[in-house]
C-alpha cells in the first residue's frame, strides 16, 4: 500500500507499506524517533502516545496499535515534533520541567503528547485526558499541576497541523461504505480494521499475519450520528468519544460507562461497530444497547438487513453475520431515560468488566410496565435476563417484587469462574445490581463516588 501523510510538519510518502506495520515500530526503527516509547504494546500504558490530526481535529492516539495505512492523509506529531523549529519548548514540555513532572522519564513523552493534544483542543478535564498514561515514579499530582498551568497559554503555531489532500492509496482503503461493500464482497475472508484497538493486539501480542486487510477509517458515511424525535442511530465507525458525547444528555449513565471503560486514546480509536462485531461476551456496549432495544444494521454488497441486537449474538465467538457482511450502523428508539449501567471491574477505570449490568425499567403509577435488562460477563454472549424481566413486568415497583425477581437470576444465567471473578460472585453481583437500580430509582445514593463512609 502506498500512503502519504505529514510527520512533524514534513510530508512523508511511503511505498509498498506492510498493512499491519505499526506507527510505533516505524517511528523507532525506520525514523530513529525514539522519544516515542514502547511500553505495554497493547494500548494501555500511553508511553507511545502521539498526536494525530485529521479533518475532525487533533487527537491523542496510541501508536503501538495504530497501523501505518490508517495515517493516509493525516498529520502526526511525536514528542520530537512538539518542540519548535528553533528549539522552542512546547508549553506542556516546559511545564513538566517547571513542576518536576518526571523522574525516570519513560512515561514522560506520552504524557507530554497527551497534554499537547488536550491543550490544542482546549480540554481542561485533566484527570480524564491523562488517564490513559501510566506513571509509576513521579505520581500524578505534579503532572496534573503542569497540565493546569498551561490552560491559558496559546497553542504554538508549529503544532497547528492540518490534514493533507491525497488520492486513494489502495482499494483496501475504501472511501465510502459503497466501496467497502464492493471490495468486501469480493474478498469476504479479509480482516476488517476499524480502530484496531482489538485487531492491533492480534499483531502485537499474537503475532498473527493478517492478509488481506481492509481499513474502514476513511469511510466517512459510516461516521454519521443521527438523533431524531424517534430514533438514535450511530454509524459503525463512530468512535467512542463521539458516542459518549452524543449520549451525555440522552443517557448519561451509559455515557459515564463509556468514559470508564477506556482511556481517551483508546476511545479516539475504538468504534461502536467494531465493539459489537467482535462479539465479546464482556464488551460493555452490547448490554447497554440491548437494554435500549437496539437494532443492528448489516450490509453485504447491495443487500441490507436489520437484526434485533440480542439476536446477533448466537454463541461464544459466533455471530449472525455472513461472509462479506459488515456492520453498517446500530440504532435504538428515542425514549425517556430510564437506563442505568453498572460496571464491576477490579480497577474502577479502564478495566475489563467482571460483570456489566444495564437496566431499563419503565414504571407507571407504581407498576412496572416494561423491563429490558442485559448483562455482559454472565454468559458466553451478551444476554438479556428474560426471566428476571418477566418477574418484574405488571408487578408493583416494590422491595417485595425485587426480592422475588432476584431468585430468577439462577434461571437466566450460569456464569463461569475465571481470573476476573467466580461464578457465585458474578451471580451475587448481578442480583445486587438490580437492588441498586431499585434503590437508586427511589432516591438513595448508590454510586461509590458519592456515598461517604
Amino acid at each position: 500500500m502506498n500512503i502519504t501523510f505529514l510527520l512533524n510538519g514534513e510530508t512523508v510518502a511511503l511505498k509498498d507499506v506492510d498493512p499491519t506495520a505499526t506507527l510505533l515500530d516505524w517511528l523507532r526503527d525506520d525514523c530513529g524517533l525514539t522519544g516515542t516509547k514502547e511500553g505495554c504494546n497493547e494500548g494501555d500504558c500511553g508511553a507511545c502516545t502521539v498526536m494525530v490530526t485529521d479533518e475532525d481535529g487533533a487527537r491523542a492516539l496510541n501508536s503501538c496499535i495504530l497501523f501505518l495505512p490508517q495515517l493516509h492523509g493525516k498529520a502526526v506529531r511525536t514528542v520530537e515534533g512538539a518542540t519548535g523549529p528553533n528549539g522552542e519548548m512546547h508549553p506542556a514540555q516546559q511545564a513538566m520541567v517547571d513542576f518536576h513532572g518526571s523522574q525516570c522519564g519513560f512515561c514522560t513523552p506520552g504524557f507530554v503528547m497527551s497534554m499537547v493534544a488536550s491543550h490544542a483542543n482546549g480540554a481542561t478535564d485533566h484527570d480524564t485526558q491523562l488517564a490513559g498514561n501510566l506513571c509509576r515514579c513521579t505520581g500524578y499530582a505534579p503532572i496534573v499541576r503542569a497540565a493546569e498551568s498551561v490552560e491559558d497559554q496559546p497553542v504554538p503555531v508549529w503544532v497547528r497541523d492540518a490534514p493533507i489532500a491525497t488520492e486513494a492509496a489502495s482499494p483496501n482503503l475504501p472511501e465510502s461504505s459503497d466501496e467497502l461493500a464492493t471490495i468486501y464482497e469480493r474478498h469476504p475472508g479479509a480482516t476488517l480494521i476499524a480502530g484496531a484497538t482489538d485487531v492491533g493486539l492480534w499483531v502485537t501480542k499474537q503475532l498473527r499475519e493478517l492478509d488481506p486487510v481492509i481499513f474502514l477509517n476513511r469511510c466517512d458515511d459510516l461516521k454519521e450520528i443521527l438523533v431524531t424525535d424517534d430514533e438514535v442511530r450511530f454509524g459503525a465507525m463512530v468512535d467512542m468519544n463521539r458516542m459518549g458525547e452524543a449520549l451525555a444528555e440522552l443517557h448519561p449513565s451509559y455515557a459515564e460507562m463509556i468514559r470508564r471503560y477506556a482511556s481517551v486514546q483508546v476511545r479516539h480509536a475504538a468504534t461502536i461497530g467494531g465493539n459489537i462485531a467482535n462479539g465479546s461476551p464482556i464488551g460493555d456496549n452490547p448490554p447497554a444497547l440491548i437494554a435500549l432495544g437496539a437494532t443492528l444494521h448489516l450490509r453485504k454488497g447491495n443487500t441490507r438487513r436489520s437484526v434485533v441486537l440480542e439476536d446477533f449474538f448466537i454463541d461464544y465467538g459466533k455471530q449472525d453475520r455472513a461472509l462479506g457482511e459488515f456492520v453498517e450502523a446500530v440504532s435504538f428508539p428515542r425514549q425517556a431515560d430510564r437506563l442505568k449501567c453498572y460496571k464491576l471491574s477490579k480497577r474502577f477505570d479502564q478495566d475489563i468488566s467482571a460483570v456489566c449490568g444495564c437496566f431499563n425499567v419503565v414504571v407507571e403509577n407504581g407498576t412496572v410496565t416494561q423491563a429490558r435488562i442485559a448483562f455482559g460477563g454472565m454468559a458466553g454472549i451478551p444476554k438479556r435476563a428474560g426471566t428476571v424481566e418477566a418477574e418484574l413486568v405488571d408487578q408493583p415497583w416494590s422491595q417485595k417484587t425485587i426480592e422475588k425477581a432476584k431468585l430468577a437470576f439462577d434461571k437466566d444465567f450460569t456464569p463461569m469462574t475465571d481470573m476476573r471473578a467466580s461464578a457465585s460472585y458474578r451471580l451475587g453481583s448481578a442480583k445486587a445490581m438490580l437492588e441498586r437500580y431499585f434503590r437508586e430509582d427511589h432516591g438513595e445514593l448508590t454510586n461509590v463516588l458519592e456515598v461517604s463512609a
